[in-house]
Protein backbone atom coordinates (compact mmCIF):
# COMPACT_ATOMS: atom_id res chain seq x y z
CA UNK A 1 0.00 0.00 0.00
CA UNK A 2 1.27 3.45 -0.92
CA UNK A 3 2.21 5.84 1.83
CA UNK A 4 0.59 9.26 2.13
CA UNK A 5 3.85 10.79 0.93
CA UNK A 6 3.86 8.58 -2.18
CA UNK A 7 0.23 9.42 -2.87
CA UNK A 8 0.86 13.14 -2.50
CA UNK A 9 3.86 12.89 -4.84
CA UNK A 10 1.75 11.05 -7.43
CA UNK A 11 -1.00 13.68 -7.25
CA UNK A 12 1.46 16.57 -7.57
CA UNK A 13 3.27 14.90 -10.46
CA UNK A 14 -0.05 14.25 -12.25
CA UNK A 15 -0.96 17.92 -11.94
CA UNK A 16 2.52 19.14 -12.86
CA UNK A 17 3.13 16.73 -15.77
CA UNK A 18 -0.20 17.42 -17.48
CA UNK A 19 -0.20 21.19 -16.82
CA UNK A 20 0.90 21.99 -20.41
CA UNK A 21 -1.97 19.81 -21.72
CA UNK A 22 -4.47 21.56 -19.47
CA UNK A 23 -3.22 24.96 -20.63
CA UNK A 24 -3.36 23.87 -24.27
CA UNK A 25 -6.93 22.65 -23.80
CA UNK A 26 -8.01 26.01 -22.35
CA UNK A 27 -6.03 28.25 -24.72
CA UNK A 28 -8.40 28.08 -27.73
CA UNK A 29 -11.30 29.41 -25.66
CA UNK A 30 -9.34 32.52 -24.72
CA UNK A 31 -7.64 32.93 -28.10
CA UNK A 32 -11.04 32.95 -29.83
CA UNK A 33 -11.65 36.30 -28.13
CA UNK A 34 -8.48 37.91 -29.56
CA UNK A 35 -9.05 39.72 -32.87
CA UNK A 36 -5.35 39.56 -33.80
CA UNK A 37 -5.59 35.80 -34.50
CA UNK A 38 -9.11 35.82 -36.00
CA UNK A 39 -7.79 35.20 -39.52
CA UNK A 40 -6.62 31.77 -38.40
CA UNK A 41 -10.20 30.75 -37.62
CA UNK A 42 -10.24 28.12 -40.38
CA UNK A 43 -11.78 24.78 -39.40
CA UNK A 44 -9.46 21.82 -38.91
CA UNK A 45 -11.83 19.63 -40.95
CA UNK A 46 -11.88 22.17 -43.83
CA UNK A 47 -15.68 22.21 -43.57
CA UNK A 48 -15.96 18.64 -44.85
CA UNK A 49 -18.86 16.37 -43.94
CA UNK A 50 -19.40 12.64 -43.41
CA UNK A 51 -22.98 11.39 -43.58
CA UNK A 52 -24.35 14.92 -43.47
CA UNK A 53 -22.41 15.86 -40.32
CA UNK A 54 -19.23 17.93 -40.08
CA UNK A 55 -16.16 15.76 -39.48
CA UNK A 56 -15.11 17.71 -36.38
CA UNK A 57 -17.43 20.68 -36.13
CA UNK A 58 -16.98 24.44 -36.13
CA UNK A 59 -15.17 24.72 -32.79
CA UNK A 60 -12.02 22.87 -33.91
CA UNK A 61 -9.84 25.43 -35.71
CA UNK A 62 -6.27 25.87 -36.87
CA UNK A 63 -6.07 28.90 -34.57
CA UNK A 64 -6.97 26.74 -31.58
CA UNK A 65 -4.49 24.04 -32.53
CA UNK A 66 -1.58 26.42 -33.12
CA UNK A 67 -2.17 28.57 -30.06
CA UNK A 68 -2.74 25.49 -27.88
CA UNK A 69 0.56 23.93 -28.93
CA UNK A 70 2.39 27.24 -28.40
CA UNK A 71 0.84 27.73 -24.96
CA UNK A 72 1.80 24.17 -23.98
CA UNK A 73 5.39 24.80 -25.10
CA UNK A 74 5.48 28.03 -23.07
CA UNK A 75 4.10 26.31 -19.96
CA UNK A 76 6.62 23.48 -20.33
CA UNK A 77 9.44 26.01 -20.72
CA UNK A 78 8.29 27.77 -17.52
CA UNK A 79 8.18 24.40 -15.75
CA UNK A 80 11.72 23.62 -16.88
CA UNK A 81 12.92 26.97 -15.56
CA UNK A 82 11.07 26.45 -12.27
CA UNK A 83 12.52 22.99 -11.72
CA UNK A 84 16.04 24.08 -12.64
CA UNK A 85 16.01 27.24 -10.55
CA UNK A 86 13.92 26.31 -7.53
CA UNK A 87 14.96 23.41 -5.33
CA UNK A 88 11.59 23.43 -3.52
CA UNK A 89 9.72 22.80 -6.78
CA UNK A 90 12.33 20.24 -7.82
CA UNK A 91 11.84 18.40 -4.54
CA UNK A 92 8.08 18.70 -4.76
CA UNK A 93 7.74 17.04 -8.16
CA UNK A 94 10.95 14.99 -7.94
CA UNK A 95 10.88 14.76 -11.71
CA UNK A 96 14.40 15.51 -12.86
CA UNK A 97 13.93 12.76 -15.43
CA UNK A 98 11.41 14.95 -17.26
CA UNK A 99 12.50 18.53 -16.88
CA UNK A 100 16.25 18.52 -17.26
CA UNK A 101 16.88 16.24 -20.21
CA UNK A 102 13.83 16.65 -22.46
CA UNK A 103 14.18 19.59 -24.86
CA UNK A 104 11.54 22.33 -24.87
CA UNK A 105 10.54 21.66 -28.46
CA UNK A 106 9.65 18.05 -27.66
CA UNK A 107 7.49 17.32 -24.60
CA UNK A 108 5.59 20.61 -24.31
CA UNK A 109 4.34 20.58 -27.91
CA UNK A 110 3.60 16.84 -27.73
CA UNK A 111 1.46 17.37 -24.63
CA UNK A 112 -0.31 20.32 -26.28
CA UNK A 113 -0.82 18.63 -29.63
CA UNK A 114 -1.95 15.44 -27.91
CA UNK A 115 -4.46 17.34 -25.77
CA UNK A 116 -5.99 19.01 -28.81
CA UNK A 117 -5.84 15.83 -30.92
CA UNK A 118 -7.69 13.99 -28.14
CA UNK A 119 -10.30 16.75 -28.10
CA UNK A 120 -10.63 16.60 -31.90
CA UNK A 121 -10.97 12.79 -31.86
CA UNK A 122 -13.72 13.09 -29.26
CA UNK A 123 -15.45 15.68 -31.46
CA UNK A 124 -15.31 13.26 -34.38
CA UNK A 125 -17.15 10.65 -32.32
CA UNK A 126 -19.60 13.24 -30.97
CA UNK A 127 -20.55 14.15 -34.54
CA UNK A 128 -21.00 10.47 -35.42
CA UNK A 129 -23.35 10.13 -32.43
CA UNK A 130 -25.27 13.26 -33.55
CA UNK A 131 -24.34 15.23 -30.43
CA UNK A 132 -24.32 18.92 -31.43
CA UNK A 133 -21.14 20.95 -31.13
CA UNK A 134 -20.91 22.64 -27.76
CA UNK A 135 -23.24 20.15 -26.06
CA UNK A 136 -21.87 18.11 -23.19
CA UNK A 137 -20.82 14.50 -23.65
CA UNK A 138 -19.94 13.43 -20.12
CA UNK A 139 -17.37 12.06 -19.19
CA UNK A 140 -15.56 12.20 -22.54
CA UNK A 141 -15.48 16.00 -22.65
CA UNK A 142 -13.66 15.98 -19.33
CA UNK A 143 -10.86 13.50 -20.10
CA UNK A 144 -10.31 13.55 -23.88
CA UNK A 145 -7.39 15.97 -23.69
CA UNK A 146 -5.63 13.99 -20.95
CA UNK A 147 -5.92 10.76 -22.94
CA UNK A 148 -4.59 12.47 -26.06
CA UNK A 149 -1.74 14.11 -24.15
CA UNK A 150 -0.86 10.78 -22.51
CA UNK A 151 -0.75 9.00 -25.87
CA UNK A 152 1.41 11.60 -27.62
CA UNK A 153 3.76 12.24 -24.70
CA UNK A 154 4.30 8.47 -24.39
CA UNK A 155 6.33 8.74 -27.59
CA UNK A 156 9.14 10.18 -25.45
CA UNK A 157 8.32 9.47 -21.79
CA UNK A 158 5.99 7.23 -19.82
CA UNK A 159 5.30 8.21 -16.21
CA UNK A 160 4.13 5.56 -13.74
CA UNK A 161 0.58 4.24 -14.27
CA UNK A 162 -0.56 5.86 -11.01
CA UNK A 163 0.25 9.29 -12.53
CA UNK A 164 -2.11 8.58 -15.44
CA UNK A 165 -4.84 7.41 -13.08
CA UNK A 166 -4.47 10.48 -10.87
CA UNK A 167 -4.39 12.75 -13.93
CA UNK A 168 -7.68 11.42 -15.27
CA UNK A 169 -9.38 11.93 -11.92
CA UNK A 170 -7.81 15.30 -11.07
CA UNK A 171 -7.80 16.95 -14.48
CA UNK A 172 -11.29 15.62 -15.19
CA UNK A 173 -12.45 17.36 -12.02
CA UNK A 174 -10.54 20.53 -12.91
CA UNK A 175 -12.23 20.50 -16.31
CA UNK A 176 -15.70 20.35 -14.73
CA UNK A 177 -14.88 23.25 -12.39
CA UNK A 178 -13.26 25.38 -15.12
CA UNK A 179 -16.21 24.78 -17.44
CA UNK A 180 -18.56 26.17 -14.79
CA UNK A 181 -16.27 29.16 -14.29
CA UNK A 182 -16.08 29.70 -18.06
CA UNK A 183 -19.88 29.59 -18.24
CA UNK A 184 -20.22 32.13 -15.43
CA UNK A 185 -17.70 34.40 -17.17
CA UNK A 186 -19.61 34.16 -20.44
CA UNK A 187 -16.85 32.25 -22.26
CA UNK A 188 -18.87 29.02 -22.60
CA UNK A 189 -22.45 28.45 -23.72
CA UNK A 190 -23.27 25.72 -21.19
CA UNK A 191 -22.15 25.00 -17.63
CA UNK A 192 -20.82 21.49 -18.36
Amino acid sequence: MASMSDLLHTVLLAIWFFLPAGAANAAPIFMAKLPIVSRLNAPLDFGLHIGGERILGTHKTWRGLMTGVLVAALVFWLQQRAVQENTAIYSLVNANWIYTFLPLWLLGPLLGFGALAGDAAKSFFKRRNRIPAGKSWFPYDQVDYIIGAALFSALVIVPPLAVYEAALLLWGSVHVISTYVGYWLGLKDSPI
